[in-house]
């Protein structure tokens, strides 16, 4: 298909995306996500429709060498969007550099009662409090073994992308069961480590999550050092060395942000992902406080946490020094949100709630700036 057409086929897919979102906002959000990425999927296996939704989205090539992997681009999706590796080629497909799957937990858990995912149209947010659901570690390790195996790992040579095989770099975001005492979490952790570890390229510790009585708690110091110095221990046992990510709170004070920083820099973390939703609801316009309100508890994420986040990137690059990775997620919309987190200190950044209100271009656009 000629330049133009493809350009063409990228516009109108931008002006339809507005109109097919006021639609599907007419329903329950997370009723919409499989429904959509059921759609998706079915598009993919029309081997024509996805050649050409391929080439319409894909974002351009910019590798980004950081904790030994490289990624495509800069501009990876955060956990959460897909629990369960259900939709790897789909989002390749949408141009990608990462996409990090989970939280997986040890064994399957349904999480939260319904509904437990809520939109805030006026303030580009969304309330989760999805409480970890997720198909558990065995089965998401069987469908990432059948992934790789159907999609073996393709170089980049010059900044072209391979025709054939995938350079998708996959996260594994891991946590807790809900009913796994504090104690006995870094337990939890370990299996998760043990059977993702063949089939990811990094690891993302999860202790930030609102929405499991008690996660947060282990946010502290020591918790975090348990938990943590046994994963690198485990890499050294099992051969396995992958990079070991903490994802943080934008709740944290600076008091508790020192205690991690200090603590990543004493282990050598090879890198922080910041941030997680918040239980702040701050920065939300008077419509979204009522809706808020209404809603009840869960964390908030889209632009109300674009400057808190920024801010944490900030001064936690001034705390860690140049060595360590900080992977930037929290009200990525378009460029210059994303050059807002690059000049704050992030190598990386990542989107989820500017996914659902930008569309499926949002990597393309992003990386149209760069």
């Amino acid at each position: 298909m000629p330049d133009t057409l493809f350009f063409s086929f990228q516009l109108l897919s931008q002006s339809m995306y507005k109109i097919i979102r006021t639609l599907l906002f007419f329903f329950p959000p997370e009723k919409v996500h499989h429904f959509s990425m059921g759609v998706l999927k079915a598009v993919c296996s029309v081997g024509f429709l996805h050649k050409m939704f391929t080439s319409a989205f894909k974002a351009k090539v910019r590798p980004v060498t950081v904790a030994g992997l490289t990624f495509k681009n800069m501009v990876g999706l955060a956990a959460g969007f897909d629990k369960n590796a259900a939709y790897l080629r789909e989002l390749e497909m949408l141009g990608f550099g990462a996409v990090e799957i989970g939280t997986v937990t040890p064994r399957p858990q349904p999480g939260n009662d319904k509904p437990r995912l809520f939109r805030l149209p006026e303030d580009k947010a969304l309330i989760n409090r999805m409480g970890f659901n997720n198909d558990g570690s065995e089965v998401v390790a069987e469908r990432l073994k059948k992934w790789r195996e159907q999609n073996p790992k393709g170089k980049l040579n010059y900044g072209q992308q391979s025709a054939v095989n995938s350079q998708l770099i996959i996260g594994g975001n891991i946590g807790k069961n809900k009913t796994t005492p504090n104690e006995q979490a870094y337990m939890d952790y370990d299996i998760c480590f043990r059977r993702l570890c063949d089939y990811v390229d990094y690891f993302v510790v999860n202790v930030s999550s609102p929405n499991t009585p008690g996660l947060r708690e282990l946010q502290e110091k020591e918790s975090l050092r348990k938990i943590l110095v046994h994963l690198q221990e485990l890499r050294i046992e099992t051969g396995v060395n992958l990079p070991i990510f903490l994802k943080i709170a934008p709740d944290l004070t600076n008091e508790q942000l020192d205690d991690v920083a200090a603590l990543a820099v004493e282990i050598k973390l090879d890198g922080l992902v910041a941030t997680n939703t918040t239980i702040s609801r701050n920065n939300l316009s008077d419509a979204g406080k009522i809706r808020a309100g209404e809603i009840g508890d869960g964390g908030l994420s889209g632009l109300p946490v674009r400057e808190r986040s920024t801010e944490l990137v900030k001064y936690l690059r001034s705390k860690l020094g140049p060595q360590i990775l900080i992977i930037a997620s929290g009200g990525v919309f378009t460029s210059a949100d994303a050059k807002e987190k690059l000049d704050a200190g992030a190598q990386l950044v990542q989107v989820y709630t500017g996914f659902i209100y930008e569309g499926p271009t949002i990597a393309k656009q992003i990386m149209q700036a760069f």
